[in-house]
């Protein structure tokens, strides 16, 4: 294990994310925030990602890595491998780091799919800190799914599935775990797994804001110590130094190219950084984006771009942009964009609405369901696609862009949830008071509990 930064300084708050891209960036910036208001904070990863991400931007914390074995992987290994792989050599090793450098430490925020962390504090004297960056609806989803709750639904297109504090789903709506018989299945197990010690957790953190999710939110509260800090991006204002890539960036072409574009004429599509779409699917999309008549701007990881159809480069000169990577929050806020096609992952919705920009769902599988059908349904900040057999047409989709961009009343709720994400983590705001408050405890505290004096509802 090596200590990369800031050796020297003794932590407060160690924050341990999942290493993957989208578990790490929110976990960082809520870091940066805590720092920026004082604390002393160490993020500790894994070896593996420390070298594959640039992090030489983190001047405000420290960063330091522990290994979780990969360095003796050969091959490829199953994601039940890999998990069982991580958890065993990255507990002991975290462990032991935290006995041989973090004895000034009083608190760890963890990453809810984790749980095991928790174990690691508490056996040190020390608070433990849950970090969910998936929305709480779709946490409190999973949670029901461990509780057995709905195993009682028939899984049929017709069948709708009344859960407390949630909108009415039906199948399409559920994540695609759900679907899963077996609870032990790995995936189904570590999502589930989320839920397994929270109550003895002394701060509960959701990547969302109040005003968002209410109705769950209240629903939650009435069980665990939750937190609302986000959105977490926001926390420090606009900024590119508040992420990680774990792809190379390109040339930013892209930035010269959206100011010569009149505003609102530009769709903006990205899949994130994992999503993987067939084909058949990248034409349809592609034909789709030419149909519109619109500029876009699309983010195509360099894995992806031999999906792309064989002419479309030719075809698309003029009207529009394919990159491997951007920096999305600069993009959703430049104001030639009017639109965001996102797969509905929960740091591009939140970005998505944070900024005003409406959205165009094609969910993908995971959480990405339930997010689409909140967008479209709850939040009335966009359209989902619909498809056959896991296929949107190009019909379909340019249909939904149409909708999204010449629609006002989508539009006019986009603008509000920016508005009310804007003052949730500004001065005195939900999110803002909530943080200040977790600051407050961890650096003044004598010793006695960790646990929230109060929550804001």
């Amino acid at each position: 294990m090596g200590i990369e930064v800031g050796a020297g300084r003794k932590a407060q708050v160690v924050v341990i994310p999942f290493p993957a891209q989208g578990h790490i960036n929110p976990a960082l910036a809520f870091a940066k925030c805590l720092a920026s208001k004082g604390l002393l904070v160490a993020v500790v990863t894994t070896t593996s990602i420390a070298k594959s991400a640039n992090f030489s931007d983190c001047t405000s914390l420290t960063l330091h890595t522990v290994s979780d074995g990969s360095e003796h992987v050969e091959g490829t290994e199953t994601v039940e491998a890999y998990l069982k792989r991580f958890r065993c050599n990255f507990s002991r090793n975290l462990a032991d780091f935290m006995d041989d450098h973090m004895s000034c430490a009083r608190a760890i925020i963890y990453d809810s799919i984790m749980p095991w962390v928790l174990d690691i504090a508490k056996d040190r004297g020390l608070a433990g800190a849950c970090f969910f960056t998936m929305s709480c609806g779709i946490s409190a989803v999973f949670h029901h799914l461990g509780q057995g709750l709905l195993l009682r639904y028939p899984y049929e297109d017709d069948v709708a599935v009344s859960l407390p504090a949630l909108p009415q789903l039906e199948k399409r709506d559920l994540p695609s775990f759900c679907h899963v018989v077996d609870p032990e299945q790995c995936a189904v197990k570590l999502l589930t797994d989320q839920f397994s010690n929270l109550e003895r957790a002394d701060w509960v953190f959701f990547n969302t804001f109040d005003n968002l999710e209410t109705p769950v939110l209240e629903w939650m509260r009435r069980r665990w110590a939750i937190t609302t800090i986000g959105p977490t991006f926001l926390l420090l204002g606009e900024s590119k130094k508040h992420s990680i890539s774990l792809f190379e960036p390109k040339a930013d072409a892209y930035r010269e190219w959206l100011e010569s574009r009149d505003p609102n004429s530009v769709v903006y599509v990205s899949f994130g950084s994992m999503a993987s779409l067939k084909k058949e699917q990248m034409a349809e999309l592609g034909h789709a984006l030419l149909a519109t008549g619109y500029h876009f701007l699309w983010v195509v990881r360099s894995s992806e771009l031999d999906k792309l159809p064989p002419d479309f480069a030719s075809t698309a000169a003029g009207k529009g942009l394919v990159v491997e990577w951007c920096h999305q929050p600069e993009v959703l806020v430049h104001k030639a964009v009017a639109c965001f096609v996102t797969h509905c992952g929960w740091n591009s919705t939140l970005e998505g609405l944070s900024h005003g920009v409406p959205l165009v769902a094609m969910a993908q599988w995971a959480d990405q369901t339930m997010n689409a059908k909140l967008v479209a349904d709850v939040w009335g900040a966009g359209a989902r696609c619909g498809g056959r057999d896991g296929i949107v047409g190009r019909e379909e989709i340019a249909k939904c862009i149409e909708r999204v961009v010449g629609g006002d009343e989508i539009r006019r709720n986009a603008l509000r949830w920016k508005e009310m994400a804007a003052e949730a983590v500004g001065k005195g705001g939900t999110s803002d008071l909530n943080v200040v408050d977790f600051v407050s405890k961890i650096a003044f505290d004598d010793g006695g509990d960790f646990s929230p004096t109060s929550v804001l509802v």
